[in-house]
């Protein structure tokens, strides 16, 4: 586990009612950490006059709100050091993200890592300058006049509602006017310049000097203009800005250990898994060991749907093109599936018969099919569908990432068909069976996420807005008595449903979307689902969406990284590595491995012609949570030594002992 801590919440500060005309700087001049203010649930620069009566919220530099504010100011100054060392270069956009910042440049040439540095420093010599963020609001022609030689802005200017926090441009245009951000030097005196501007919407700090020294340019990529392929190709530079160097010591420090974490450089040296460009992207391979992880994770999971009233289906990789459109999902997920295919009557003309297919990219159509396969009764339900469903999906090229983003996963995916009244009752068993699932993987620290409908845009969801009322209160209910934080994702549900998704922490504090539950009134009602209530009417289910996992591939690259692949014993590849000091012992440890595999431990012997040191090395590498050694004093006492995975080592335990400690550990599920 990493020692270093992610970065703790920010204080809050109280709100205060403006009583005389003022600014958010002579307001909180006590507190330099105050940044901006929010009025109205808008963030306002300092300098921003207040008018009696205003109530007023301090934001300080090391709440989410104020680290954007630092990051979008840090993004100002990258620019103005880039079209300092390089005249010709035009501006793109430069918005906060998570952890940091970008801003697109159109440049002759990509930037190198030499030119980093140079930024680098160029923008340290604009942050110790103490240069003035000054806002000035401006009329279009204005705007188009001053930043005539900037044709990405003029496009920006042009846009004004139309601005998008999908491609950034929401942070330089919108809010109803047109701002221009300058960059002044020495101001207040006589001798006040403006050194460089931006169309930018704010806020900003009050100075560059409060970017401090926690920012540092990290590298540059191609990009293309506001996220197009069919417009022109820019180069993006990314950089962190933290509140102090502190923070981004410690944030550098977190990169490492995540990069010494990353499940795709320990997927190869682990033999886990593998990609190939033969088979294609996303759709991963996985070698033997990681298939012992797949098969152990599988039958957890099978049998512990089992013993929550699932009952095990399967449905076939391929249908015809038309159940999608049945279920809504076309054209909804239109862009990640894979795209049809059609089959012919077999005479190789063009026929009327012909069909189009699709691959499966999720596995609820064909659970309703099961459902609706005959006549159901109130006294069925709860009916509850499982299996290991293989989806498709055609994520793109640059979403694709190792096994925590494919194109081909398999989701332990359920369906629940309740009655509205069980409808809270069974989200509550879903989520007490996901949270109990990622607790016996080690993972227990998490929160909820509760995504609901964007009303703004109605196209993008369907059914009444009284299904939706009643969906998301039992999903907030439930999710509020778990007694877990329970954080809004406002626009965030299915286009049939809302819901509640887990939110785990892994062991340096980096948050993963696992498991989800979602509540669907859109497709009992498109399949016609029904069963015989208790008066003899038929009612229309609620269906319940559920997957533990998420994905196997994506939980398992999860996992990788959460116990930089020293995984617990019971899930660990191989769980036992037996080591002879020389050729003599092992047949000695050839019984004990025996007596091991016996007890369905997973135990080898290590008969390969490498030398002793090298074998604990081997086994090191491979993290095999028991290494098992034996010698001459170990067989005349019938012991083994222990050697654990900390370099730690215990000798002369007895092999009985030592079997029933591993059978323990292994049946227990001990995080060894």
């Amino acid at each position: 586990m990493s020692d270093v801590a992610p970065p703790q919440p920010a204080e809050v500060l109280t709100a205060v009612t403006v009583e005389t005309t003022t600014t958010g700087a002579e307001l909180f001049a006590d507190r330099k950490d105050v940044v901006v203010v929010r009025v109205d649930g808008e963030l306002l620069d300092l300098s921003r006059e207040l008018e009696p009566g205003t109530v007023v919220e301090p934001v300080t530099i090391d709440s989410p709100d104020g680290l954007a504010v630092l990051r979008h100011s840090a993004a100002h100054v990258l620019a103005q050091a880039v079209q300092q060392v390089n005249p010709d270069a035009k501006l793109g956009i430069g918005p906060p993200v998570t952890d940091g910042f970008y801003y697109d440049f159109d440049v002759e040439t990509p930037f190198t890592p030499e030119d980093l540095k140079a930024l680098d420093k160029a923008m340290a010599r604009i942050i110790k300058e103490g240069q003035t963020f000054r806002r000035r609001v401006v009329t279009e022609d204005e705007a188009r006049a001053e930043l005539a030689g900037e044709p990405y802005k003029l496009e920006l200017i042009g846009l004004k509602g139309g601005s998008s926090d999908e491609d950034g441009s929401s942070v330089e245009v919108g809010g109803g006017e047109l701002t221009i951000y300058d960059n002044v030097r020495g101001a207040g005196r006589e001798s006040e310049t403006v050194v460089w501007k931006d169309l930018c919407r704010g806020p900003h700090l009050p100075s560059t000097r409060l970017i401090g020294q926690g920012v540092q340019l990290m590298r540059s990529a191609a990009a293309y203009w506001r996220g197009d392929q069919k417009n022109n190709q820019l180069q993006r530079v990314y950089g962190t800005a933290w509140p102090s160097k502190d923070g981004l010591k410690a944030y550098l420090e977190r990169l490492a250990e995540a990069e010494r974490r990353d499940h795709r450089r320990l997927g190869t040296e682990m033999d886990l898994f593998s990609f190939n460009d033969a088979v294609g992207s996303g759709l991963p391979l996985f070698h033997p060991k990681g298939g012992v992880i797949k098969r152990v994770m599988e039958d957890y999971v099978r049998q512990r749907h089992i013993e929550e009233g699932f009952s095990y289906v399967g449905t076939p990789h391929i249908s015809k093109e038309d159940l999608f459109f049945t279920s809504g999902h076309l054209p909804y997920y239109a862009d990640t599936m894979f795209p049809s295919m059609q089959f012919s009557d077999g005479s190789g003309e063009e026929s009327s018969t012909a069909q189009n297919y699709r691959l499966k990219a999720m596995n609820c159509p064909m659970h309703n099919l099961i459902f609706s396969s005959r006549g159901r009764s109130y006294r069925e339900l709860p009916i509850r569908l499982f299996e290991f469903g293989s989806v498709y999906r055609y994520e793109k090229g640059g979403v694709v990432q190792g096994l925590t983003r494919v194109r081909g996963l398999t989701q332990d995916d359920s369906h629940s068909y309740v009655t509205p009244e069980q409808a809270p009752g069974e989200v509550k068993h879903l989520l007490d069976f996901m949270l109990s699932v990622l607790k016996d993987f080690g993972l227990d620290d998490f929160y909820l996420e509760l995504s609901t409908r964007d009303d703004s845009k109605p196209d993008k969801f369907v059914g009444s807005d009284e299904d939706w009322v009643k969906a998301t209160a039992v999903l907030e209910q439930v999710g509020r008595e778990s007694g877990l934080e329970l954080v809004p994702d406002p626009g965030g549900a299915a286009f049939y449903g809302p819901k509640i998704s887990v939110q785990a922490k892994d062991a340096i504090g980096r948050t993963w979307q696992m498991g989800t539950v979602q509540y669907d009134f859109n497709q009992p009602a498109r399949f016609g689902l029904e069963y015989t209530a208790p008066d003899g009417t038929k009612q229309q289910p609620v269906m319940i969406h559920s997957a533990k996992f998420g994905s196997i591939e994506r939980f398992m690259g999860v996992l990788i990284e959460h116990y930089a692949g020293q995984f617990p014993a019971w899930l660990a590849p191989v769980q036992v590595l037996a080591v002879p000091v020389a050729e003599a012992f092992d047949d000695y440890l050839k019984d004990v491995v025996a007596q091991l595999a016996a007890q369905g431990v997973r135990a080898e012997v290590d008969l390969s012609d490498d030398r002793f040191g090298k074998k604990i090395r081997n086994a090191s590498k491979e993290k095999v949570p028991f290494v098992l050694i034996a010698g001459g004093e170990d067989v005349e006492a019938g012991a083994v030594s222990f050697r654990f995975r900390d370099g730690t080592q215990e000798n002369g335990v007895p092999v009985a002992d030592a079997v029933a400690r591993i059978v323990k550990a292994v049946r227990e599920r001990e995080q060894v």
